[in-house]
C-alpha cells in the first residue's frame, strides 16, 4: 500500500493509501459489490490509525492493478519491502 499523509489546520490527518493487487480479479474482490468490502476496509483502517495517533483521520482509497509486482524486484523496493524480510 502506497500512502500520503497531511495535516490541516483542524487537526484532521488526510491520508491517500493505495491497495495494490496483481489481477483485475482481485482488484472487483477488494473492492466488493457497490464498494462495501472497500467500505469496510476503510472503515477498520481508520478507526486503528485514529487510535494509533489520537486524532481525526480522512483516508482515501484507491486500489490498482501492477501484473506481477509480487516478482518484480525494483517495484518491491518501491512498495519498502527490503530483500533480507522474504
Amino acid at each position: 500500500m502506497d500512502s500520503l499523509e497531511r495535516r490541516e489546520g483542524n487537526n484532521t490527518v488526510y491520508i491517500g493509501a493505495t491497495i495494490i493487487v496483481e489481477r483485475s480479479s482481485q482488484k472487483g474482490i477488494v473492492i466488493g459489490k457497490q464498494g462495501s468490502m472497500l467500505k469496510e476496509v476503510g472503515k477498520r483502517a481508520r478507526a486503528d490509525i485514529e487510535a494509533l495517533l489520537g486524532s481525526k483521520v480522512y483516508l482515501e482509497l484507491w486500489v490498482k492493478v501492477q501484473k506481477d509486482w509480487r516478482n518484480k524486484m525494483s517495484q518491491l523496493r518501491d512498495y519498502g519491502f527490503r530483500e533480507d524480510e522474504y
